[in-house]
């Protein structure tokens, strides 16, 4: 007779050999929370789950590169290249889909500032979530704070725009979404932020348009109602004009 313990009749079933994703994608379920490509998801990812996905990733991009038909095994160049592409889109280029916010120090304004202050530009290292090929290009942020406005340092500011277009972005979405985190952070008077970027999805494939670029804007508070104000930011950035 077989000396192993009886199962426990209320016992949860076991997740062993349930692949990570699986147990992210059910968790985001439960929680009703989507997961779009440029959404965050840290939340709903447990210590250690990170490095199971790099493993899992890992696994289906070498499925990938078996149906190209190309010989890892024997090819030198390609033998390490389903980590490789891995470790990019999990810790490089995608990375704020899944790791928290950056810790942003915010101070009263206690010098009670209201004047326009624009910041960039900023580098902004991308992809567009219908190729997955990069795009890059400047973010230009203008903020008018009042003496309730919640100052933040200004490599922070690069920081927040890190973290959000790390991310498979459709462009004109990144910058409603940057809008909307410093809106949340700072609470000035009126925020503008100028985008434009090169999409290679445009120069590397497709038309291949090599010197073709997309700028949009997104404006709120004063800078929607105050054309004056507006004008001025647009002057001011460097090179725009």
């Amino acid at each position: 007779m077989s000396s192993e313990p009886a199962a426990e009749p209320n016992a949860p079933p076991s997740d062993e050999g349930t692949p990570v994703s699986v147990k992210i994608r059910e968790r985001l379920a439960a929680a009703r929370r989507r997961f779009h490509a440029n959404d965050n998801i840290a939340e709903f990812i447990e210590p250690g789950e990170l490095e199971l996905l790099l493993d899992e990733v890992e696994a289906k991009m070498q499925g990938v590169l078996d149906s190209m038909v190309i010989d890892t095994a024997g090819d030198h160049n390609t033998q390490s290249t389903a980590r490789r592409v891995a470790k990019m889109y999990l810790n490089e280029v995608f990375k704020g889909r899944y790791v928290h916010p950056p810790t942003i120090t915010e101070f009263p304004n206690a010098e009670h500032l209201n004047e326009l202050m624009i910041v960039g530009p900023i580098t902004v290292r991308s992809a567009c979530s219908h190729h997955f090929c990069p795009v890059i290009g400047k973010i230009w942020i203008g903020v008018l704070p009042n003496e309730h406005t919640n100052v933040i340092g200004l490599s922070k500011y690069a920081r927040l725009v890190d973290w959000v277009m790390g991310r498979p972005q459709i462009q004109e979405e990144a910058v409603v979404q940057l809008a909307d985190l410093i809106m949340e952070k700072t609470q000035p008077d009126g925020l503008a932020i100028v985008m434009e970027a090169s999409h290679f999805c445009m120069s590397w494939r497709g038309v291949r348009e090599m010197d073709s670029k997309m700028i949009n804007s997104v404006m709120r508070g004063v800078f929607l109602t105050n054309s004056t104000l507006r004008r001025e930011f647009l002057a001011l950035i460097p090179g725009r004009n």
